[in-house]
């Protein structure tokens, strides 16, 4: 959902939206009618395998689940000897965004889980835009948990996996044990949103996510930036336009502009719950972002009780990017629970 440095695709000469133009590429293999949801066929693609073989850093298994009727793509490492890690991505991104946490996740006894959103990475990608909206993804991570019965969960959400998972931990508690709460929000009402963010809702459907550069907000990040643009263009091949269907519909169903698509009401019922759990709570941001800054992240933390705010410095939006830094200061704020 960061505004900054994407590179924009070319307009049609009738200037209409970048989604009126998708058409289904036979070539990479459409899966029309494959998958159901409330009783209709959903059309979907999948990015050829290929795509992510020999991602530097991202040697996982591929693990699959169907929920509702559509194949998610997940990780799943390590032994749950002291609970489970839920690692929630947001935009443009994948699970590959975690890359360097879950392993020191899984070496400090815990199992991980992160799974790639509907539209994301591995996962289906649905071509029709209708089928995107929070509550969608929502009863995906919903669905995943249950599917696998996680418990004694510890999740951690950024970006849109903000909304995605937090009002599942807000909605069926007593499978979390703790919130950890990176650079994301909660609609709420008073909410004040960043320039940067009514910037990128306005432009974002100009944008060609195949063609992702070195991104501006991986600052931090141990990889090169190279490897940074084939692994996070890798979900979105050249002429397969079909497949970003999804990334374009995160930043077009922000609450501000498509309240109903981007659950303004049930993300609002989420923070009022969150301003009463009793759990423990981590907010760490990466301080120069400018999409969810350092401020509001204060705020976050204040209006959760009990809640813990750090910010790291020199890191982005992508605060996942600075890997085993903030991996340890994750389990360094668990080990001072009390």
């Amino acid at each position: 959902m960061q505004p900054l440095d994407y590179r924009k695709r070319d307009r049609p000469s009738d200037s209409r939206p970048f989604l009126t133009h998708l058409v289904p590429t036979v070539a990479f293999a459409m899966l029309a009618g494959a998958a159901v949801a409330h009783g209709q066929q959903v059309p979907r693609v999948r990015t050829p395998d290929e795509r992510f073989a020999n991602l530097k850093g991202y040697p996982f298994a591929p693990h699959y689940a169907e929920i509702n009727g559509l194949r998610m793509h997940y990780v799943d490492e390590g032994q749950a000897t002291r609970g489970t890690f839920l690692l929630l991505h947001g935009e443009p991104s994948w699970s590959y965004l975690y890359r360097n946490l879950i392993p020191v996740f899984v070496q400090s006894g815990y199992r991980v889980i992160a799974p790639d959103m509907i539209g994301f990475g591995r996962s289906d990608k649905v071509t029709d835009p209708q089928w995107y909206t929070v509550d969608a993804h929502v009863g995906m991570v919903r669905g995943l948990i249950e599917r696998l019965n996680l418990r004694n969960i510890t999740i951690v959400v950024q970006d849109w996996g903000g909304p995605n998972g937090l009002i599942n931990a807000a909605e069926m508690p007593d499978r979390f044990s703790r919130l950890i709460i990176l650079n994301t929000w909660l609609h709420h009402e008073g909410y004040a949103y960043t320039q940067a963010l009514f910037d990128w809702n306005a432009r974002s459907q100009g944008v060609d996510f195949s063609k992702l550069g070195a991104l501006p907000w991986v600052q931090g990040s141990p990889d090169k930036a190279d490897t940074l643009t084939v692994a996070y263009q890798a979900p979105f091949p050249p002429g397969m336009p079909e497949a970003q269907v999804g990334a374009l519909r995160w930043p077009w169903m922000l609450p501000f502009k498509n309240p109903k698509e981007g659950a303004a009401d049930r993300q609002g019922r989420a923070y009022a719950t969150l301003g009463a759990w009793r759990k423990p709570a981590h907010v760490i941001f990466g301080e120069t972002d400018q999409v969810f800054n350092v401020a509001w992240g204060k705020e976050f933390a204040a209006h959760i009780p009990g809640a813990t705010f750090d910010a790291v410095p020199g890191a982005g939006h992508m605060v996942q990017e600075t890997g085993a830094t903030l991996a340890q200061l994750i389990l360094r704020r668990i080990a001072e629970e009390k």
